[in-house]
C-alpha cells in the first residue's frame, strides 16, 4: 500500500482516504480494499507474458505472498489458521512449510499454463496443498483413524465446495486445481507415518516368545511413496519446460476454461492484461 500511494495517482478518489498514502484503491476499482493491479504487477503478481518472455520466473513464487486487499488477506488467514494448526501439530512447520510452498509453486504453474490474459496474486494455491495433503495422509495412514469414512467424506465435501466457489469470476480455480493436486501428491511423500501395529510393539518390550517384529510401514505406503515422488518431479518438469516454451494449454483443451469461470446471466468470465485474479 506504501508503494501504492493511492493519493497521489487517483486524484484523491481513494477509499479510507484518512489513512494517508496507505489509502486503498476506489471501490469501484478494487472492492477488496486493496492496491492497484498495477501496483500488483509491480511487487511480483502472476503475468504469463512477463514469466515468458521477460524470463521473470520469480513471479511464480512472489505472487503466492501478495493479496489484492484486506479482505482477500482475511480469508486467507482464516482458511490456513483452520486447516494448517492441526497440520502443523502433528508433522512440524518443516514438512508444512515444504507442503505449503511447493504446492503455491504448483498452483501458479497450473495458473500460468491456462489463465493468459490476466495477472494473478494469492494464497489459495498453497491453502488447497494443505487440503490435498490432508486427503492423501488420510489415504496413506488409513489404519490410525478411528472414523475413516467420516474423514473422508468431510474432506471431499470441503474439496468439492471450494471449487464450486473457484467457477465465479475474478476467481483464480486454476491455482486452486494444481495446488491441489500438488499438495495430494506431495502428502503420500512427506506424511507417511509408521503403522499402528509397530508403535504398539516398540511400546512393549519383547519377551522370550515375542510375535515376529512387524514393519515399521505397509507395503501400499511404499508404492504411494515412490508413485506420488515420481509424478510430482514429471509434472513439475513436463509444466516448467512447456510454460517457457510458451505452451498455451487451452490450445489444446477448448473447455478447460469453464474449470475456472462459468458464464452466466449476471456475470461474465472477460479478463484483460489488467484484470487481477484471486485465489
Amino acid at each position: 500500500m506504501f508503494v501504492n500511494d493511492c493519493p497521489n495517482r487517483s486524484a484523491g478518489n481513494c477509499t479510507a482516504g484518512f489513512l494517508g498514502r496507505f489509502a486503498f484503491q476506489p471501490l469501484k476499482e478494487n472492492p477488496l480494499l486493496g492496491p492497484s493491479s498495477t501496483t500488483l504487477l509491480k511487487m511480483g503478481a502472476l503475468d504469463v507474458s512477463k514469466v515468458v518472455q521477460g524470463r521473470q520466473g520469480w513471479r511464480l513464487i512472489t505472487c503466492i505472498w501478495l493479496h489484492a486487499g484486506v479482505v482477500h488477506l482475511l480469508i486467507n488467514v482464516l482458511c490456513l489458521l483452520f486447516i494448517g494448526i492441526r497440520l502443523e501439530q502433528e508433522f512440524g512447520f518443516v514438512r508444512i512449510g515444504l507442503v505449503y510452498l511447493i504446492s503455491g509453486f504448483g498452483g501458479s504453474l497450473m495458473s500460468a499454463l491456462f489463465i493468459r490474459a490476466s495477472i494473478s496474486v494469492g494464497a489459495s494455491g498453497a491453502l488447497f496443498g494443505l487440503i490435498g495433503s490432508m486427503l492423501s495422509e488420510l489415504i496413506t495412514n488409513w489404519s490410525l483413524y478411528a472414523n475413516k469414512v467420516a474423514a473422508l467424506l468431510t474432506l471431499v465435501l470441503v474439496i468439492v465446495v471450494n471449487l464450486a466457489l473457484g467457477i465465479l469470476p475474478r476467481v483464480d480455480n486454476f491455482a486452486h486445481i494444481g495446488g491441489l493436486i500438488s499438495g495430494f501428491l506431495l502428502g503420500f511423500v512427506v506424511f507417511i507415518r509408521p503403522q499402528f501395529a509397530w508403535i504398539n510393539q516398540r511400546r512393549v518390550a519383547p519377551g522370550p516368545h515375542a510375535a515376529p517384529a512387524e514393519r515399521k510401514h505397509k507395503t501400499y505406503q511404499y508404492i504411494l511413496w515412490i508413485v506420488a515422488a515420481i509424478l510430482l518431479i514429471v509434472g513439475f518438469t513436463v509444466a516448467i519446460v512447456l510454460l517457457f516454451r510458451g505452451y498455451n494449454a487451452n490450445d489444446h483443451c477448448s473447455w478447460c476454461h469453464y474449470l475456472s469461470c462459468v458464464p452466466t446471466k449476471k456475470w461474465k468470465c472477460n479478463s484483460s492484461p489488467t484484470t487481477c485474479t484471486v485465489r
